[in-house]
């Protein structure tokens, strides 16, 4: 297990445990890790504290040799595309720290083909920045920096999947929320060359949030719910702040949670692959699964995180796959959560078969329920073992934690990757039997973490 990389990167709470110190360690690590001479593309969302961490990272890969490509405030996969598509780009930095409050930021890092770095490769960099075995080159072997723009090429590599000409047809009305985020540099400018009529709301870059926090949930996004219905939108789309994810409001302005768009667009391109393969979480809805099989594809599940999902799509060759929080990755475009292509692929979509409250009606539904529990970072693999102890007699899957299935649902028992606390999930046919459900198994979680906590203080 890495001490500094979660499943989306370093992450911490600016100048206590996220500081230059950290960053230019990191950066160091990094850079001794690659080759020296190696070329590093590095850019950020749009938090107060960019600058200062970029800066610190950039400052210790030049140490190492590296020459370092500013790409300013761009969204995470605009750099993973940008990455991916240059020959002469070795690893990537973003500075984000996703849809976290704005006291936090992070460093995520990107391999040459644009994917998250795999486990092992994190740890190495790890080792090196414990150790503190940097390899620091002469005063004239220093890196440079040098700036390059990565907006144009990932817009106009999005345009080319899209169907542009049925979208100007149709020139549907379309609310954008971009969070104050890096998706204000992206979303509104890409929909408009596709031919929509865009209003946008807080569309300006401050990294202080003004208009609300940067996860797109549900009660964030009451003033894009409200200006969706008022405008008479077609569509409402929302981002979090380094646009990896999408939300979408649907025409009557309800929000849509994220494990129906992933159901909806499964859907879609199965049929129009006549099959193939989806990679998603084993926290997905089981509608992702009805909708896939049902078409004649294959669904394989994985454990939660969107790094791990793109590289078992990679792995089986498969043509989708996403995870229940609005991060979609589509495989001919390239393997990352990627929100201004979800963006995209929606407007096309209801502009070609319909409304997006149809669309998402006609879908399989359930009713999903999550939950989370306290529970100390000492007591979390001692506690996954004394829960398959109580529940060895039932149908269990421990890909990721612990998923249980019953007749008509599962709970799906798993420990945080970033908190301390183990969530419960649950998912039923019946509003009241998954209320039943997570309640009941989230009592034992409880109950189970206090006999243990007593145990250990013996």
């Amino acid at each position: 297990m890495t001490e500094l990389f979660g499943t989306n990167g370093v992450r911490g709470i600016v100048n206590d445990d996220m500081d230059t110190d950290l960053a230019l360690k990191l950066g160091k690590a990094a850079g001794t890790w690659i080759d020296n001479g190696s070329v590093v593309a590095i850019g950020s969302d749009t938090r107060i504290s960019n600058q200062m961490l970029k800066n610190a990272v950039s400052s210790g890969l030049m140490a190492t040799g590296c020459e370092v490509i500013d790409l300013g405030e761009v969204p995470t996969p605009a750099v993973q595309f940008y990455t991916k598509c240059r020959d002469d780009i070795d690893l990537a930095v973003v500075i984000t720290a996703s849809h976290n409050p704005p006291e936090f930021n992070g460093i995520k890092c990107v391999n040459h083909d644009g994917t998250e770095l795999i486990d092992w490769m994190e740890e190495e960099i790890e080792e090196i920045y414990f150790s503190e075995d940097f390899r620091l080159v002469e005063w004239d072997e220093v890196g440079r920096v040098r700036s390059d723009d990565a907006l144009k090429t990932y817009k106009e590599a999005v345009k080319e999947k899209i169907d542009i000409e049925a979208i100007e047809k149709e020139s549907p009305v379309v609310m954008v929320d971009c969070g104050n985020g890096a998706g204000c540099y992206v979303t509104p400018y890409l929909l408009r060359e596709l031919g929509c009529e865009v209003i946008t709301l807080n569309a300006q870059p401050d990294g202080s949030f003004p208009g609300h926090d940067s996860e797109p949930k549900k009660e964030n996004l009451q003033d894009l719910v409200r200006m969706t219905k008022q405008t008479d939108a077609d569509l409402g789309i929302a981002h979090d702040c380094d646009a990896d994810r999408t939300i979408f409001i649907d025409e009557k302005g309800n929000y849509i949670f994220g494990d129906r768009i992933l159901t909806l667009v499964a859907k879609k391109l199965v049929k129009e692959n006549g099959g193939g393969k989806v990679v998603t979480p084993v926290a997905s809805s089981t509608s992702v699964e009805d909708v896939v099989e049902e078409n004649g594809g294959e669904l394989i599940y994985t454990e939660v995180g969107s790094p791990i999902v793109a590289r078992k799509m990679k792995e089986v060759g498969a043509i989708f796959g996403g995870e229940e929080n609005g991060g979609l990755i589509f495989a001919d475009h390239q393997y990352c959560r990627d929100g201004a292509m979800s963006a995209a692929q929606i407007v096309e979509m209801i502009v070609k078969e319909g409304e997006l409250s149809k669309l998402v009606g006609d879908l399989p539904e359930y009713v999903l329920k999550k939950e989370g529990v306290h529970c100390a970072e000492r007591l979390k693999e001692p506690l996954l073992k004394e829960l398959k102890k109580k529940f060895k007699d039932e149908d269990l899957d421990d890909t990721d934690g612990l998923k249980i299935y019953y007749e008509g649902g599962w709970v799906l028992i798993r420990p945080s990757g970033t908190e301390p606390k183990y969530r419960v999930y649950c998912e039923a046919e019946e509003e009241e039997k998954a209320e039943e459900m997570v309640g009941s198994h989230k009592k034992i979680v409880h109950e189970t973490i206090e006999d243990m906590d007593q145990l250990y203080d013996r």
